[in-house]
């Protein structure tokens, strides 16, 4: 994958005494776009080199993860079966907004998951016996992802984005980019997305608090054969930016969402990026001494798609002299 880009981003609120950037790893494909694709790269080469002509992941309804799953899959020749957890209750409810577009047309095998199933501990089991499934009944291997493409072979997607950090000059996420700061002998100080940054801001864990944030990563750390590290040590993680909780938006949140696009075009989303960015531009306001510098690299991760679902119509359709109106030519 070629390097993603980093630009100058003027984004509003931020102060002046403040230079923000902005890696762009939003860009990493049309279809795929985000950070998912780091991961699969490493994931789905497994995959393949494991003989396996299926692939299954879970994830909430409208799960980036899952979307870049289900078009990595097809591209190179797998079959996705997808776990979406939601609250319908009917296959018909399901439709076709957002990521479920892309899910629908690149013909992705969907199972509805009841909201009260955790994707852990009680999806892994379904999705571990659907591969035993295939495997007795066809002959054919199934590759398990797990949530979040969180394992050790997933790892090497972010330990390359650090190294690429790196030659550009200038971490779910949070916890693979401390490690590769670590392993790669970096000196950036990271912060998650509750969460707000010195040197490099995430946009990830807006679901959970920031002690969570904290746990989770040290359990990755466990896992990953670098249990001697403290993700404290590491991460500053900054709560308060989670809004009405994950996949849900805000007015305020979303009448960012256009203003930051109207000005820099950048396209932010509703359920991480948004959340993170006016995060960062609270801190950089209320909190500067928290900065080691004036220079700020904002990682933005993706996640277009889910804005495709309706609920930015409000927004844009409001009769203010300060949004741009559709107007019909004169006869």
């Amino acid at each position: 994958m070629a390097n993603t880009p980093i630009h100058p981003w003027k984004v509003p609120g931020v102060p002046g005494d403040f230079s923000v950037s902005v890696k762009r790893d939003d860009l990493t494909g049309c279809a795929l776009s985000g950070n998912k694709v780091r991961k699969l790269e490493f994931l789905l080469a497994e995959a393949v080199d494991q003989g396996c002509s299926h692939v299954t992941a879970c994830g909430e309804l409208q799960s980036n993860n899952c979307r870049a799953v289900a078009v990595c899959a097809r591209q190179l020749g797998l079959t996705p079966h997808l776990f979406l957890r939601t609250d319908f209750t009917n296959e018909k409810e399901v439709g076709c907004a957002g990521n479920m577009l892309l899910n629908r047309l690149c013909g992705a095998h969907i199972y509805l998951v009841p909201p009260h199933h955790d994707l852990v501990t009680d999806v892994l089991g379904s999705m571990e016996s659907l591969a035993q499934e295939l495997q007795t009944s066809r002959g054919e291997s199934c590759y398990v992802i797990p949530r979040g493409c969180i394992n050790k072979t997933g790892l090497f997607g972010y330990i390359h984005v650090f190294e690429e950090l790196r030659q550009q000059v200038c971490g779910g996420t949070a916890a693979e980019l401390a490690i590769a700061n670590y392993l790669t002998g970096g000196h950036l100080r990271l912060e998650s997305e509750l969460t707000i940054t010195i040197d490099l801001t995430l946009d990830t864990s807006v679901t959970e608090t920031a002690d969570y944030v904290y746990g989770s990563c040290d359990k990755s750390f466990q896992e990953m054969g670098v249990g001697h590290l403290r993700s404290r040590d590491l991460l500053r993680v900054v709560g308060g930016f989670v809004g009405r909780g994950y996949g849900l938006c805000t007015t305020e949140q979303m009448e960012f969402i256009q203003r930051v696009a109207a000005q820099t075009s950048v396209v932010l989303d509703t359920t991480y990026s948004a959340k993170a960015v006016l995060g960062l531009v609270s801190e950089l306001r209320h909190n500067p001494s928290a900065f080691g510098g004036r220079r700020v690299l904002y990682l933005h991760t993706g996640g277009l798609f889910p804005m495709f679902d309706g609920r930015m119509d409000r927004v844009l359709e409001e009769k203010e002299e300060r949004q741009p109106r559709i107007s019909m030519l004169s006869q």
